[in-house]
C-alpha cells in the first residue's frame, strides 16, 4: 500500500477494500479490546484471491460484525410530504417487518432530524450478501422512493 495523502492508504495491485475488510475488522477489534495492533501480514500476491490471503473471520476480539441498511430519500420521494404520507412507506415497512419476524432484524427506523431517512440493524450473525439482497428486493428501493447504502458495522462498545 502506497499513501496518496496524509493519513490516507492506496490500495496496491490486486489489493480491495473487500479483501483487506477481515484484517481491518480484526484490527479494529483489536483495538477496541485494548490490545496493541501491528501490521505482521504482506500484502497479498498480484493475482490472489480474496480467500486465499483473508484473516480469519473469527480474530480474538472480533465480537460482533453487522451490516447495517441505511436508507434516504430518492428520487420519486415526494417533497413537502412527510415520511408517512410517502406513496410506498407502508410496503417498506411491511418488507422490513418480515426481516423482523424471521428473527433477524434487532432493530430499525427513521431518522428525525432534517435529512430524513433511517437505518436497520439486523441481528447478530446475518451474513452482508442476504442483508444486501434483501435491502435490494424493498418495494421503495426498487420504486425509487428510497436508495440504499448498505456498511459494515463493527459493535466496539455495548453492554
Amino acid at each position: 500500500m502506497a499513501r496518496d495523502r496524509p493519513g490516507r492508504l492506496e490500495a496496491s495491485a490486486g489489493s480491495t477494500p473487500r479483501a483487506r475488510r477481515p484484517r481491518l475488522v480484526a484490527s479494529a477489534a483489536a483495538l477496541l479490546a485494548g490490545a496493541t495492533v501491528a501490521q505482521t501480514a504482506p500484502p497479498p500476491a498480484a493475482g490472489a484471491t480474496a480467500a486465499a490471503t483473508a484473516a480469519p473471520a473469527a480474530a480474538p476480539g472480533a465480537r460482533d460484525l453487522r451490516y447495517v441498511v441505511f436508507h434516504r430519500p430518492g428520487p420519486a420521494w415526494l417533497a413537502g410530504k412527510s415520511m408517512f404520507e410517502q406513496p410506498g412507506i407502508r410496503e417498506h415497512v411491511a418488507h422490513y417487518r418480515r426481516l423482523l419476524a424471521a428473527g433477524k432484524l434487532l432493530m430499525g427506523g427513521p431518522h428525525l432530524d432534517g435529512p430524513g431517512g433511517g437505518m436497520m440493524i439486523p441481528a447478530a450473525g446475518v451474513p452482508e450478501d442476504e442483508i444486501r439482497a434483501f435491502a435490494a428486493d424493498d418495494p421503495a428501493v426498487k420504486s425509487g422512493l428510497l436508495t440504499v447504502e448498505v456498511r459494515p458495522w463493527l459493535i466496539g462498545l455495548s453492554r
